[in-house]
């Protein structure tokens, strides 16, 4: 189990569990039907799975790259820990669960969960083909409070849609400064990444960009917030300045994802 936890990093489920959390409880505000606690269960083992059989699967895809890389020789394939094999059927395992667990949610997220899942699987082969992956990476954390507020309401609605682009952006911004530690190694295997296409300066300049991108999507989710639920925008304007607090005082583990 410690092995298998290590493999999907666990622990960075952090990175978009909070903003699904989000969206259901907006969402059970503007329903004023309180908290269902079934229903938030389902809603957080969808989280876990979706991410857990993206993870597994970035891992068994990129099994023969990580072994010739320095720097991730060690995770638990190319190092012989887990095999192949097993990894191959954690991602399958975990897609079934977390499809079957939107069956019990509503009929709108279980015709959507096999979207979902194309885009969370889906993102591990676009650095084989576009430096766009990155993006690819923060569309797929960023259905976290879209899916999430759909389990409750089964609609559509403007604030949860900001904050998947505040994660769009946020986690977009930060795979790229990630991705600078394997500039020359992608280059070698011709990988794609935007330190690849832009160089290092660029590639800087425009993880700043996104994450000033992030922090306006804020102030609009926030003031938003404020004009139809003013004690959700004061907890809101909070969370802003604890967030970035965070991010300030900790950055990102390069270790991970």
């Amino acid at each position: 189990m410690k092995h298998y936890l290590s493999l999907i990093k666990f622990s960075h489920t952090i990175f978009a569990l909070p903003f699904a959390l989000i969206g259901f409880f907006l969402a059970t505000q503007q329903t004023e039907n309180g908290v269902d606690f079934k229903l938030l269960v389902l809603v957080v083992l969808c989280m876990v799975f979706a991410r857990s059989a993206a993870m597994a699967y970035n891992r068994y895809l990129d099994r023969d790259i990580d072994q010739l890389n320095p720097r991730t020789a060690k995770r638990e394939i190319p190092a012989g820990i887990i095999s192949a094999n097993s990894a191959w059927w954690f991602v399958i395992v975990n897609s079934l669960l977390f499809w079957s667990c939107t069956w019990f949610i509503n009929t709108l997220c279980f015709l959507l969960a096999p979207v979902a899942l194309a885009i969370v699987l889906g993102y591990s082969h676009t650095k084989r083909f576009t430096f766009f992956c990155h993006f690819i990476l923060g569309l797929g954390l960023s259905l976290a409070p879209i899916g999430a507020y759909l389990a409750v309401s089964g609609n559509f609605d403007v604030i949860p849609v900001l904050f998947s682009g505040i994660v769009l952006l946020w986690v977009s911004g930060f795979d790229i400064i990630y991705a600078l530690q394997d500039e020359e190694f992608d280059k070698s295997l011709k990988l794609q990444s935007i330190p690849v296409f832009l160089g290092k300066p660029q590639a800087l300049r425009l993880s700043s960009i996104l994450h000033v991108g992030c922090a306006v999507c804020m102030l609009i989710t926030g003031y938003l917030l404020h004009q139809d639920y003013p004690s959700l925008g004061v907890l809101n304007w909070l969370a802003i300045v604890v967030f970035y607090w965070i991010i300030d005082l900790s950055a990102f583990d390069c270790d991970g994802e």
